[in-house]
């Protein structure tokens, strides 16, 4: 089952998304193995992203592998503060 979850950056920008995303995909038209879906933009107060992993398991693998020791180590000119963090088995989806 497809797996999806929401980032929300209080006081993100563009540009830190745009240095954050470089740095974890690889490229701002890149996405890791097992995400089938991305979105991001502005939203009231900061940056919202949207991602779908084919399976729980894909966005874990991302998360523990990729996205999070990133963060960790930092990001020059990404985001500085932890993402308020919703995730959801998707019930419905369109191409």
């Amino acid at each position: 089952m497809a797996f999806g979850i929401t980032h929300y950056f209080p006081g993100g920008t563009k540009a830190q998304y745009e240095a954050s995303i470089t740095a974890v995909h690889g490229g701002l038209d890149k996405l890791p193995s097992g995400q089938i879906y991305h979105s991001a933009g502005p939203s009231a107060g900061g940056w919202l992203i949207v991602a779908v992993h084919n399976t729980r398991e894909s966005w874990e693998s991302f998360r523990d592998g990729t996205l999070m020791p990133a963060f960790r180590k930092g990001i020059p000119g990404g985001f500085t503060v932890p993402p308020e963090e919703r995730s959801f088995e998707v019930d419905h989806q369109l191409p």
